[in-house]
């Protein structure tokens, strides 16, 4: 069921799912009564990016050199940037080298 219908119902909860951790929680709450496929695909992609996200700073945070920790920060402005913009436009894009990991991994979380 890819139809044009059902990307516009579940665009708006994929494009909050990508705004901060937080986003992706209440759009994991706003697509659990009336399951949205095409929400719940970047729903799985934003919490995955964002847990992501969490893990490495939380490694790299020891570093205090900023040529060190600039170079992430921009990793991850691209690849979120490059999510958002998929869900944006209504396209289902995953996240290089590991969207695909974030769809088998949360797929119970965001059926």
């Amino acid at each position: 069921m890819k139809t044009d219908a059902n990307i516009d119902k579940g665009k708006n909860t994929a494009i909050i799912s990508y705004i901060t951790f937080v986003g992706g929680l209440i759009a994991l709450f706003m697509n659990a009564e009336e399951k949205n496929q095409f929400a719940s695909f970047h729903i799985r992609q934003a919490i995955g990016l964002h847990l992501l996200q969490i893990s490495v700073f939380i490694i790299i945070s020891g570093f205090n050199n900023l040529v060190f920790i600039f170079p992430f920060w921009i990793l991850f402005f691209v690849l979120w940037f490059y999510a958002f913009l998929g869900a944006v436009q209504g396209r289902r894009v995953l996240i290089p080298l590991v969207g695909n990991y974030f769809q088998n991994w949360f797929k119970t979380i965001a059926p």
